[in-house]
């Protein structure tokens, strides 16, 4: 009953001016965003954290909010106009959604995506208020060790499940220990990895990180690879949908909704794995499975579905633990660290209106993004027309902006130049972005609960094993290491 009161106070927050035109614009700027390829919210957080700064940290959480959802919203339609998914949660979308678009049904295509999204979008959501609570209560029981097997976890999954690769998994994850240690040891005083460099004693900023490897990379990789004229856009109508395809569309959302928010919630879950299983379950229980590969409506509102559900179930982790699961949650994270607010189980104690304020938005937000997304979709297919050079030659500009405004030195501008490269680099290689920013993030974070646990053992190892939990997260770990070695034996024949 006290998180119900909580819940209509923080309602009633957002509700106020000030809030809700700080909610229309982060909706705004994140459908926006997202519709042009290849710059997902992620990119978006991390050059606004910067101009975030001076605001409110309630208004400035309920834009980054807006932007997290109207991001998932904008992909849709990159994916079914032009084929072009801008983040790798809307690649299924794009199978069947062009394959809509261009046998002229590029209006329920849209319509689908739109509304499957709301609906999944506010059940995640009403399913957060009620989950989250738990796992605050549960992760206030842990200790030091818990908490370091935990962010074990996030690391061995992470690195694991994400790339095209474990190796590279886990070498975008050290590249990102390695940044996050750089600076002064907190237990011994001594500088590490700086190189005799006096600006990098306090450590590289995560914004500045965040801006370089999201943006910078980004810019760098799309000006390598440039095409001059804009890509083809298939024409929009009115996004509308018929009676047969509201029959077609209802148990996809609900399916789709079901898969998309534990995973989003799980250690590394994230958004691709629920939408490709959306989509498999939505083809095995389809009437007309034939239709699938030729522009089935199951296939984009399943999917589209769990999409947006696992956005919210990221927050669940996020908010409860401190870990992040996504590339916008770990940016979202590093919001919270800039503005001294500490993610986890005592932040519903310490910041109750903040918090509920920030889930309250969630739902105003997606039912913003419907009433925009449905009469707007073809503006926002005209940003697809954008030339390339100018959109990116802005995003440079504005991360150089934000990353010097981070500590106003210029030496910041070299960092991020020589990030940029990295990020650049990373993606020429086919090294996934996010476990590097969790390891920046949750480094430093996993070395003070690694040493604060062997310190109460007396530097014995065995201080690194808690108790039950900590068991059964050491469990897992080894569970996903050995799963292909696993998987090879299984399929061995007799």
């Amino acid at each position: 009953m006290d998180n119900l009161n909580l819940l209509l106070d923080g309602f009633a927050n957002v509700m106020s001016p000030g809030n809700l035109l700080v909610a229309l614009i982060g909706v705004i700027a994140g459908t926006a965003v997202g519709v042009l390829p290849g710059i997902g919210p992620a990119m978006t957080v991390a050059l606004l954290l910067p101009i975030t700064y001076g605001m409110d940290p309630t208004q400035a959480f309920i834009l980054f909010a807006g932007i997290f959802y109207g991001g998932m919203y904008g992909g849709s339609t990159t994916s079914i106009l032009l084929n072009t998914p801008g983040e790798s949660s809307s690649v299924i979308t794009s199978i069947e959604g062009n394959k809509m678009a261009k046998a002229g049904r590029a209006a329920q295509a849209l319509a689908t995506a739109a509304i499957g999204s709301f609906i999944a979008g506010t059940i995640a959501t009403l399913a957060l208020v009620l989950v989250t609570p738990f796992v605050v209560r549960f992760a206030i029981s842990l200790g030091a060790p818990d908490y370091f097997a935990i962010m074990l976890l996030a690391f061995v999954a992470v690195s694991a499940t994400l790339g095209s690769s474990r190796v590279r998994g886990f070498a975008a994850l050290l590249i990102g220990l390695v940044i996050g240690t750089i600076g002064i040891d907190g237990v011994t005083g001594q500088q590490r990895l700086t190189l005799g460099i006096p600006q990098l004693a306090d450590g590289i900023d995560v914004v500045v990180v965040a801006v370089g490897i999201f943006a910078v990379g980004e810019a760098l990789w799309v000006a390598a690879h440039l095409r001059r004229k804009a890509a083809p856009v298939v024409p929009v109508g009115r996004p509308w949908m018929g009676a047969e395809d509201w029959k077609r569309s209802w148990k996809p959302w609900l399916r789709g909704t079901a898969l998309g928010f534990p995973f989003g919630a799980l250690p590394a879950g994230g958004a691709e794995i629920p939408t490709f299983l959306s989509y498999a379950a939505e083809k095995r229980l389809a009437k007309r499975p034939e239709e699938f590969g030729h522009g089935a409506i199951e296939g984009v509102a399943g999917p589209e579905a769990a999409n947006n559900a696992s956005a919210a179930g990221t927050l669940v982790p996020m908010l409860a633990i401190g870990l992040p699961t996504t590339a916008v949650s770990a940016v979202m994270l590093a919001a919270f660290e800039s503005y001294g607010i500490q993610p986890g189980p005592l932040l519903f104690d310490r910041q109750p209106t903040l918090v509920w304020t920030l889930i309250a938005s969630l739902f105003v937000g997606n039912l913003l993004l419907l009433v925009l997304n449905l009469p707007l979709a073809p503006a926002w297919a005209r940003l697809l027309r954008i030339p390339r050079p100018y959109l990116y030659a802005g995003i440079l500009f504005f991360a150089s902006m934000g990353a010097y405004a981070v500590n106003a030195q210029p030496f910041d501008l070299i960092l991020l130049l020589i990030l940029g490269l990295l990020g650049f680099g990373m993606r020429r290689f086919g090294l996934p972005v996010l476990p590097l920013i969790v390891g920046v993030i949750l480094g430093p974070r996993a070395e003070l609960q690694g040493r604060r646990s062997l310190q109460l053992s007396g530097g014995e190892l065995s201080g690194l094993l808690g108790g039950p939990v900590s068991y059964a997260i050491y469990a897992i770990i080894l569970i996903v290491l050995a799963w292909p070695l696993i998987k090879r034996i299984v399929r061995r024949p007799s």
